[in-house]
């Protein structure tokens, strides 16, 4: 929340936070709520950040009513409840999570809890009495060590040093026990003396051998089972230890020396493999370096930590030093390996003015660079924020997951136990015989694999990604793209470099072309748009700046303009509107002159020169009209507009209601990936479509150039947005605008209609509805742009297109992944529950194989997604096209 300031006439603004309200509809019933209230003077949602803005009378209304009224719409306030996360690095497992979570369900200031063991954190949200010892505590009595994490500090842990544990020297010694204990009984029986009765039972030296196992390498299991016991959790400790009690209480030493030796060698492998998912956080979280050398005012140097930088310090950064701070470089020149940041491999040259960001190394060269953001809101540091928050996101598999184990598990357990007592009871079978069966299939009842299934795969796939430039901020989101076979891609700033220039400039009747740059330039100086953009800046390249042909540059548009500048508007997808010098002008796409002036009768300037482009006068047909006594005659629908259109270039006519001045024309770039990109998301499978406000002929010709088949052209916003619904529902390009291998694929989707899986990519702030609307949003070029960062679904930190087909192919898969290891862990627990009743399977079996084998085999399996790469394409200079690829490691 930001507490509002009361301005001059007694308003106060209040902003809120309401993270749930993400659409129209809920901000309406948030917006209708707080109407209510006297003294509301206005109300501003933001649903794609989440943001509420109200202004309001304070001498009519207050805060907290304002406050209640969001509330009673049925929203929480971000800010309202107090959040902790608490560092459990032993909370490795599904099981260990259950435990934390019983033992903070008890605690009463405690609303919300979030457990993840993948990177072996909690967090809790509660009321403002929720305190941090209380929460500590009760991790504590669920037999877990627990540390709150301090602002600034990954909370991870050290990596630690499994092999030389306390448990495992002790799973060492048990395991050693047990070896000679199977020599004595099995292989020497002879030198296997009875050493004890107890209770009427005798023992032999083999068995006291078992049960000194259990008691050493089995102790952290009873002690685990006992905390799950007091925390009313049936989980894999609970069950294993119910298990080894049972053995060496039915004079069973032996299997419940093996149970509790293999199941300690089991988790401490386990512990092993989920360390080493989170090395990946981990080295993550080391990118920014811990010192900085900062210049003082007297020109001294000083090593400080680098998290104590202020916005306006100077840093010093040598070849081969990391950037400390996100910034502009104010000194000196250097190429910047951006790859933490961006992933792109190719080192990028900085010199003063430009940005750099903490994390990229400098590799040569000397800079000083002035700090604009504290370390903990770098670029870096929001990345490692968001990637630890994408764990929290729990995906559709993951929740189906968890509600099959919570099923499950009662389910076998229960199955275990009537197999243990009633064939004996029943059909007077023997007990020792069920026992063992019975007590096999306690040890399969645990899902611990395929709990972990999911989240391990997916904190794998997430901190890949992010080591390569491409931040995923949720499970949810990588599950989406790898089920997406839509891909909607906006044309300027994605497939394009975004960066337009003016190519042409035709005078027409007696204007010359300084003056239509001029008038065009005063009037989008007041615009945001890109094409104005490139008018303003052809202008003043010129010496123009939107002030005349003789003017010098101008520094302040209001003040310099000799044209008295008035009513501007902006025509939302059509163009500009404003008067000069008290006559109304328009600039925009040639459709906004329609009912305004005569496009097809116009006449070009005597001498006027066609600037800077391929094109020149002679170019244009000038035939005389016999209904014309003028010489020149132009058509610019059918002549002028089409001949530009065709090479690419969008077409941008000045003018008054009297008629056209001139025709500007400005080009964008493609960027040179584009079409290799393209061509492997296309080899994926993917439907590529090409959403554009730009003309048809513009259109057509980057599609064309890129290899799109499928393209969309003049659409406004809102038409946009409905093309975006009516590709989730599986609508078609229409016939005209299909090529024929677009044609000849109609079949592949003839069936597909329906609800699909859209993925939309664009700029991150123009595109924002659509990208909202797609089931996934990816922005372009997020390292610098906040906007994008914060409200993309998935963000490309650099503006590199070979990311996509990445994306793409990590997403699919990490699906694959996924459902490789649940169908895996659903398979072995079937096979070997069905293999216990008869006694094919033992407790060996089920612990090898069904609860270590499979933990690691689901953890491999994960970590693969580790190894996925990038591809980067080569370029043949003499085409401009890719040829090949190659591993951008």
């Amino acid at each position: 929340m930001t507490d509002a300031a009361s301005s001059p006439d007694s308003r106060s603004t209040l902003e809120l936070r309401v993270p749930e309200m993400d659409c129209p509809s809920c901000a309406g019933k948030v917006t209708n709520s707080i109407e209510r209230l006297e003294g509301i003077e206005g109300i501003e949602s933001q649903v794609t950040s989440g943001r509420l803005v109200v202004t309001y009378d304070p001498t009519l209304t207050s805060e907290d009513e304002i406050r209640t009224r969001v509330r009673t719409a049925g929203y929480a306030i971000a800010g309202d409840e107090s959040e902790l996360t608490v560092s459990v690095p032993d909370m490795d497992c599904a099981s260990c999570a259950t435990k934390v979570e019983n033992a903070l369900e008890r605690v009463d200031a405690v609303r919300e809890i979030e457990t993840r063991p993948a990177s072996g954190r909690v967090t809790v949200s509660g009321g403002s009495d929720l305190e941090t010892a209380t929460v500590v505590e009760a991790i504590d009595d669920a037999g877990y060590e627990g540390e709150p994490i301090e602002e600034g500090a990954d909370g991870l842990g050290e990596s630690r040093a499994v092999w030389r544990s306390r448990r495992a020297i002790g799973t060492a010694i048990g395991g050693a026990l047990v070896a000679v204990g199977m020599v004595l009984q099995f292989a020497v029986p002879g030198l296997d003396p009875a050493v004890a009765t107890v209770f009427g039972r005798t023992y032999a030296l083999s068995q006291l051998l078992f049960i000194g196992a259990v008691a050493v390498a089995g102790l952290p299991v009873l002690r685990n089972g006992y905390y799950s016991l007091r925390n009313r959790s049936l989980d894999i400790d609970f069950l294993m230890s119910a298990g080894i009690v049972a053995s060496v209480a039915a004079h069973h030493p032996f299997e419940g020396g093996m149970l509790a030796v293999l199941f300690s060698v089991a988790e401490l492998l386990e512990r092993y493999s989920m360390d080493r998912a989170r090395d990946s956080l981990r080295e993550l979280m080391s990118l920014s370096p811990e010192t900085a050398t900062v210049r003082r005012d007297d020109g001294s140097e000083a090593v400080v930590a680098a998290d104590t930088l202020d916005i306006g310090d100077t840093v010093i950064v040598k070849p081969g030093e990391k950037i400390p701070a996100d910034g502009t470089v104010t000194e000196g020149q250097s190429a910047v390996d951006q790859s933490p940041i961006t992933g792109e491999s190719v080192p990028v040259d900085k010199e003063t003015g430009e940005e750099v960001y903490a994390g990229t190394i400098v590799e040569s060269g000397y800079l000083e660079i002035g700090v604009e953001s504290e370390a903990d809101d770098s670029t870096i540091a929001r990345i490692v924020r968001m990637v630890e928050d994408a764990e929290r996101e729990t995906t559709k598999r993951e929740q189906f997951v968890d509600r099959f184990a919570s099923v499950y598990t009662p389910i076998v357990v229960a199955l275990a136990v009537g197999i243990a007592v009633v064939p004996p009871l029943v059909f007077d079978a023997s007990w020792n015989v069920w026992f063992l069966r019975g007590l096999t299939l306690l040890v399969i009842a645990c899902p611990c694999a395929f709990v972990i299934s999911t989240p391990v795969s997916v904190v794998s796939g997430i901190t890949s990604a992010a080591r390569n430039g491409v931040l995923i901020k949720g499970g949810r989101y990588l599950e989406a793209v790898g089920e997406s076979d839509v891909l909607a891609v906006d044309k300027t700033g994605t497939l394009t470099s975004g960066e337009l220039e003016v190519t042409d400039v035709i005078p027409l009747e007696g204007a010359d072309e300084s003056d239509v740059l001029a008038r065009a330039s005063a009037i989008e100086r007041r615009s945001e748009h890109p094409v104005g953009d490139a008018i303003v800046e052809a202008a003043g390249e010129r010496g123009l700046d939107g002030s005349g042909a003789d003017a010098k540059p101008a520094t302040d548009a209001e003040e310099s303009d000799p044209f008295a500048v008035s009513n501007f508007e902006a025509l939302t997808g059509r163009g500009v509107r404003a008067e000069l010098d008290g006559v109304t002008h328009y600039v925009g796409k040639p459709d906004l002159f329609e009912g305004l002036a005569d496009l097809e009768h116009v006449h070009a300037t005597d001498g006027g020169v066609v600037a800077g482009s391929e094109s020149d006068e002679a170019d244009w047909d000038r035939e005389s009209n016999p209904d014309c006594d003028r010489a020149g005659c132009l058509d610019v629908l059918s002549e002028i507009v089409p001949k530009l259109e065709a090479d690419g270039k969008t077409v941008v006519v000045v003018g008054t209601a009297d008629g056209p001045l001139g025709v500007v024309a400005v080009a964008d770039q493609v960027r040179p990936e584009a079409p290799w990109a393209v061509s492997q998301l296309q080899e994926q499978g993917v439907r590529v479509v090409m959403l554009t406000g730009d003309n048809e002929g513009t259109a057509r010709a980057i599609a064309e150039e890129v290899g799109i088949d499928e393209y969309h052209a003049e659409l406004l916003p809102e038409q946009k947005l409905e093309w975006i619904r009516r590709l989730k529902a599986g609508d078609r390009v229409p016939v005209e605008r299909r090529s024929d291998a677009q044609s000849a694929s109609d079949e592949k989707f003839a069936n597909s209609a329906g609800d699909r899986s859209v993925t939309m990519v664009g700029d991150g702030i123009n595109d924002g509805p659509a990208l909202a609307t797609a089931t996934t949003g990816v922005a372009m070029g997020a390292a610098g742009t906040d906007t994008a960062l914060e409200t993309a679904d998935i963000a490309l930190m650099g503006d590199d297109l070979t990311r996509l087909p990445y994306l793409y192919r990590l997403s699919r898969k990490a699906n694959e992944v996924i459902k490789q290891n649940i169908w895996a862990s659903l398979g072995v627990k079937a096979v070997l529950a069905l293999g216990a009743v008869p006694g094919i399977v033992t407790i060996i079996h089920a612990v090898v194989v069904g609860d270590m084998g499979m933990s690691l085999g689901v953890t491999g399996n994960a970590m693969r997604l580790a190894r996925e790469e990038p591809e980067t394409p080569a370029f043949d200079a003499d085409t401009d096209g890719a040829d090949t690829a190659v591993d951008s490691d």
